[in-house]
Order: structure tokens, then C-alpha cells, then sequence
């Protein structure tokens, strides 16, 4: 059951109380959630003059969406129920989910090079490059966004053809919107159709998410929040080259959620749909304390703090890392923390989930604000809901 609190009263609260991990108490635990949430949202929310943010929980079972401030300063709107926010590089796990449903599906195989489904790169670089290579950042140094002066997909294709690897794939992690983009534009050939169709009319409607889109209607852009950037000038998402596949997804903190619960296998799917998600939380390298999955971010559950922010940090998202594959990948698991951060130049997202525990949290923001306080922020939101992980 997912629970909407419109914009609560936030000064009014008292304080959040710790909730017992395994509370039976439905009813009271929906007035103490949302009393430990807001405590913890509403001095981040002043500190970085964020107008609105949504805020997901999904805990003993049940599920909540808790939203808070404005859509639109210009307006007032509040956030609602139905407020689509961008969320950046979290777009990259539903890349992610698309091409492992491919492989479940026999239609490509993450082992295979990217060259054998794109002709034109034939004899580049990408001959020894494998789709998992690109699902995972380790090509071997591609940029984190493709470069300034390619604007079209002739050109984007003359760049792969001529790109050479500063490191061996598979041996150094850099992450890069063009590595996950490839993917999808591949993804997409293999299966033999447009991948903004793919996205909106097969995976979206398989999951259930009936509020997430690539290319907003026109009937829902009254519901698409502002963003604003760090200076609080406002702005949204332009389209740009392999943005539907690296980071172009807008959606509500309702779909979001449920996404969450369909990675912790609480929903009933459609059998390969499920293969294909918990296929995403294989481990492949190991960067520092992280584990790096199909895109997905994992960590050994109990999980310390400094760990998660190393991991999210610019150290790890703007530098080359060197990444230790795991051999044989790591099976998925569930005693583990899942996360991922997403930003574009208006709008913030965090997403953690446990799925040994069944405790997720994800964080919608319209405004841009630093890895470390959504992280931070998180786990603060996890402790007081569940207890220390430790």
C-alpha cells in the first residue's frame, strides 16, 4: 500500500521517534515515519534553498511517498503526487534493466563485443570492448559526456570509430554517459526497435509505471516540476545526443518507488522482467568498498557512512579508478546496500535500497544539491526509521 502525505506541516512536527525494524503497528507507524522524515528533510531543504522535494520509503512492507514544498517558485504549485521530476543518471538503471531483459531474452549477450552490433565500428576500438564494458564504465576511458563539438549522430559515430582507450578495458573505471549511451543504442539494434519506444511502450508499462517518460505529453507537462540550478535560475532538461539512454528519464516519486520494489522482487512480474532486474545487481569489479554492477552501485550490508560517500563521490564519478574484476561475477545478493545518484543542471536524485531487509529510501529534489548531503541525508532517514545498519 503507498501512502501520499501532501506537504505537511513541516515546523509543526515534533521530533522523529526511532522506529523498530519490525514494527506491526501500521497506522502509527505512518505518523512516525512521516514525523522522522521531515525532521530530517526540512534543515536540508533551507540549508541548500531547495523550493520542493518528494521523498520515497518503503518499509515493513509497506510504502510511502512524502512530498514537500513547490513545484514551481513562479507558481507556488506544490509538490504533489503527480510532480515529474528528472532524475539524471538513475535514467541509466532502466538502460541497464532494457539490456539485461535483451540477454534474458536471447537477443544479445553482455559477454559479446559492441562492434558485432554496429557495423560501422567494426575494426575501432570496440572490437574488444564488450557490452558489459560498457554497462559497467570500464571501456577504458571514455569521457563522462560526449564532447562538445559532436552535435549529430554522424558525428557522434565518427568519434566511437576514431576513439582510442587510454587503459585496457576492464581495468579502469571512468564514468561516462557515452559508455551507458552505447549500450542503449545497441540495446536497441538488437532488438530491433527505437529505444524511446522500447522505454515507454515495453519496459515502463511492464513494471507498472504509468507516470515515467522519456518524452513528456503534453497532456502531463502541467505536472512537470521547475528545476532551478545552483544560482536558483530555473531550468530543465534539453535534449541532447544519448540523453533518453544516459540520463533523460522524468518520472514521480510513485513510479520511482515502485521501481524500488520491483528491484527488492516485492511485486509480481512478468518472470523475465524480474530475471533481467535482479540480473542488474550482479557484481563485476570492485572500486574501493564498492561493487560495481550493471550500472547499479552495491555495498556489503552493514555499510559505514564513509564508505557510501567515497563511493559517491567526485573521486570515484569524475576520475579513472582502478576496477578489480570479480571472477567469477559475484551472483546478486540481497545483504547488500544498492544506490545511485542522478543529477541534471535543475534536479537531484538519490536512490538506496536493501534487499535482505526489504528498506528502501529514494530522494526527488528541484534543485541540484552535493552527492554527499543526499547520502548523508539517506542514511540519516534509514537510521532513524530502522535503527543503526550495524
Amino acid at each position: 500500500m503507498r501512502l501520499n502525505i501532501l506537504n505537511p506541516a513541516i515546523a509543526t512536527l515534533c521530533l522523529g521517534v526511532l522506529l523498530p525494524a519490525h514494527s506491526d503497528a501500521a497506522g502509527v507507524e505512518k505518523a512516525d515515519v512521516e514525523k522522522s522524515v521531515a525532521q530530517a528533510i526540512q534543515p536540508v531543504m533551507e540549508h541548500y534553498g531547495v523550493p520542493g522535494m518528494a521523498v520515497g520509503i518503503v518499509l515493513n512492507e509497506q510504502s510511502y511517498v512524502f512530498n514537500y514544498g513547490v513545484a514551481s517558485k513562479a507558481t507556488g504549485k506544490p509538490v504533489n503526487s503527480d510532480t515529474l521530476f528528472e532524475i539524471g543518471s538513475v535514467s541509466k538503471t532502466f538502460t541497464a534493466t532494457l539490456a539485461s531483459y535483451a540477454q534474458v531474452n536471447g537477443q544479445l549477450s553482455l559477454s559479446d563485443n559492441a562492434s558485432k552490433y554496429l557495423p560501422s565500428l567494426r575494426g575501432s576500438s570496440f572490437d574488444k570492448v564488450s557490452l558489459l564494458h560498457l554497462g559497467t564504465h570500464t571501456p577504458g576511458g571514455l569521457p563522462l559526456q560526449v564532447p562538445n563539438e559532436v552535435t549529430n549522430d554522424d558525428q557522434l559515430m565518427r568519434y566511437f570509430q576514431s576513439w582510442k582507450p587510454t587503459y585496457t578495458p576492464g581495468t579502469y573505471r571512468t564514468y561516462s554517459n557515452p559508455s551507458i549511451g552505447l549500450l542503449g543504442v545497441i540495446v536497441a539494434r538488437s532488438m530491433k526497435e527505437d529505444f524511446v519506444a522500447l522505454m515507454e511502450r515495453k519496459l515502463f508499462p511492464a513494471l507498472g509505471l504509468k507516470s515515467t517518460w522519456l518524452n513528456v505529453p503534453t497532456a502531463q507537462m502541467d505536472h512537470y516540476a521547475q528545476g532551478y540550478t545552483d544560482t536558483d535560475a530555473p531550468i530543465r532538461m534539453t535534449s541532447g545526443l544519448l540523453a533518453a539512454e544516459a540520463y533523460g528519464v522524468r518520472t514521480t516519486a510513485g513510479d520511482l518507488l515502485r521501481f524500488v520494489e520491483a528491484n527488492m522482487k516485492m511485486l509480481e512480474l512478468e518472470a523475465k522482467w524480474q530475471r533481467a532486474i535482479t540480473g542488474t545487481h550482479t557484481g563485476y569489479y570492485r572500486i574501493g568498498a564498492m561493487t560495481q554492477d550493471l550500472i547499479w552501485e552495491q555495498y556489503s550490508y552493514p555499510v559505514a557512512l564513509k564508505d557510501l560517500l567515497a563511493g559517491n563521490s567526485a573521486d570515484v564519478s569524475l576520475k579513472a579508478n582502478p576496477a578489480v574484476k570479480l571472477d567469477p561475477p559475484s551472483p546478486p545478493r540481497d545483504d547488500v546496500l544498492i544506490n545511485k545518484t542522478g543529477s541534471t543542471n535543475g534536479f537531484s536524485t538519490y536512490v538506496a535500497f536493501v534487499p535482505a531487509r526489504k528498506i528502501g529510501v529514494l530522494l526527488l529534489a528541484n534543485k541540484r544539491y552535493p552527492n554527499d548531503a543526499r547520502v548523508t541525508l539517506a542514511q540519516e532517514i534509514l537510521t532513524r526509521l530502522t535503527g543503526p545498519s550495524s
